[in-house]
């Protein structure tokens, strides 16, 4: 063989395992995850690495938001359908705002007993607007003159702040307050309340979440600002110990009948009408046990 054929033989040697080389890599990289919609329009991220948990994203958040749950005081819930959400961490409780409604999807707080009395009385703290939330929000003047006899209705309330000035001044704010009935505010809705510091006191400690809900297509507004009316509140109450037990509400934003007995049922309830995961740090026997009854004969006042 000359030289000119042997050079023409060795190159095409060469190429050959060029090429056995690129086939091999492209065929055993890994692809990357293919992003998917599913059913219900919630973007999920689907891998084939198999030790990688699928990714799904349930609310529209700012930088403000943890996505991570892992860490999470116990009354902290998780959305299970999509909410606009801004987390807002307070000195007494935590809040999920949501600037599209101008009401807080829920408040979070863990209320002790030491917490049900103290020196700082409502009297002296106004209301008043939250500068951490973007413009279009709620202030003070958007309840002067409602046409719908719409309270200022806290949800973490005044009293259970008694024992901090920060604490008062803080759930004056109005990223705590909905458009709530005057008649339910100052009444069956206070009553729970009340029954939620007796419990504290008597269990030393609770933990509770509560928030609007809005079930029909169009809303009521009050304010200049617009702020939407909600259908009805919701309340879960969480106590721990040797007996752990679980309550949930729902009240209608109107005059209710002042029995609680009425408005009462199982978290579990209130989770698939507020489209929320209650108490999941939990430990899971636990969290089943205590969310599907509700049974007022198990709290003492």
């Amino acid at each position: 063989m000359d030289k000119k054929n042997l050079k023409s033989a060795l190159f095409f040697v060469i190429l050959f395992f060029v090429l056995l080389f690129a086939i091999k890599r492209i065929t055993t990289d890994e692809p990357e995850p293919i992003p998917e919609t599913s059913s219900s329009g919630i973007s999920i991220e689907k891998s084939p690495i198999k030790d990688k948990a699928p990714t799904t994203r349930l609310a529209d958040t700012d930088s403000k938001t943890s996505d991570s749950t892992s860490n999470a005081s116990i009354e902290i819930p998780v959305f299970t359908k999509r909410f606009q959400s801004q987390i807002l961490k307070r000195y007494s409780y935590t809040v999920s705002y949501n600037k599209d409604t101008r009401c807080p999807n829920w408040v979070a707080w863990k209320l002790i007993a030491q917490h049900t009395e103290g020196p700082y009385n409502r009297s002296g703290y106004k209301f008043h607007e939250d500068m951490e939330v973007p413009y279009p929000r709620a202030y003070y003047q958007d309840y002067k003159g409602s046409p719908y006899d719409m309270q200022r209705g806290h949800m973490c309330p005044a009293a259970d702040n008694k024992w901090s000035d920060r604490a008062m001044d803080e759930c004056h704010l109005m990223t705590n307050i909905c458009p709530q009935y005057g008649d339910l505010n100052e009444g069956d809705w206070k009553d729970l309340e009340d029954a939620c510091r007796d419990w504290a006191r008597t269990y030393d400690c609770i933990y509770i979440v509560c928030g609007p809900i809005f079930t029909s297509g169009h809303h009521r507004t009050i304010g200049e600002d617009n702020i939407l009316v909600p259908d009805a509140f919701f309340k879960v109450i969480l106590r721990l110990g040797n007996n752990p037990q679980a309550l949930g509400f729902i009240y209608p934003n109107k005059a209710c009948s002042g029995n609680m007995s009425t408005y009462v049922m199982s978290v579990d309830e209130v989770e698939k009408v507020a489209g929320m995961d209650f108490f999941s740090t939990l430990n899971d026997k636990i969290e089943s046990k205590v969310e599907r009854t509700s049974n007022l004969g198990e709290w003492s006042n």
